[in-house]
């Protein structure tokens, strides 16, 4: 049995409706994202990256309402190719891996000084 474990954010947009926040340093992977909406406008624009390396965590626009996303990352064998399912060629994908550090959390056209809260589910 695997320990879970949730780091949640709250963040507070400016007057022109952008914020850049941070979560707590964690280690772990990452299992799912929920967002809640507080009062972000709709149409709310998300960039959740992995401060340290850049890594795409979750990536969207024109959010309108609380939304939960399990996001995950291709896979790769040990020459650099992708890894494939044999019958469809789709991609294998696993669960993002961080190592101490944290999620950087950019907001666009989120409204004048409004706020949402992020939890992530860290395995």
């Amino acid at each position: 049995m695997s320990f879970i474990r949730k780091v949640s954010k709250t963040v507070a947009t400016d007057a022109a409706g952008d914020a850049t926040a941070y979560s707590d340093v964690f280690t772990g992977r990452i299992s799912q994202i929920r967002y809640v909406k507080d009062s972000y406008d709709n149409g709310v624009d998300f960039t959740i990256t992995v401060d340290g390396t850049g890594e795409n965590v979750w990536v969207e626009s024109n959010v309108n309402a609380s939304a939960t996303r399990a996001p995950r990352q291709a896979t790769h064998d040990t020459v650099g190719a992708a890894s494939l399912y044999a019958a469809a060629g789709e991609p294998v994908e696993d669960k993002i891996a961080v190592a101490h550090d944290r999620l950087k959390i950019v907001i666009a056209q989120g409204g004048n000084v409004k706020s949402g809260t992020f939890h992530v589910l860290v395995e």
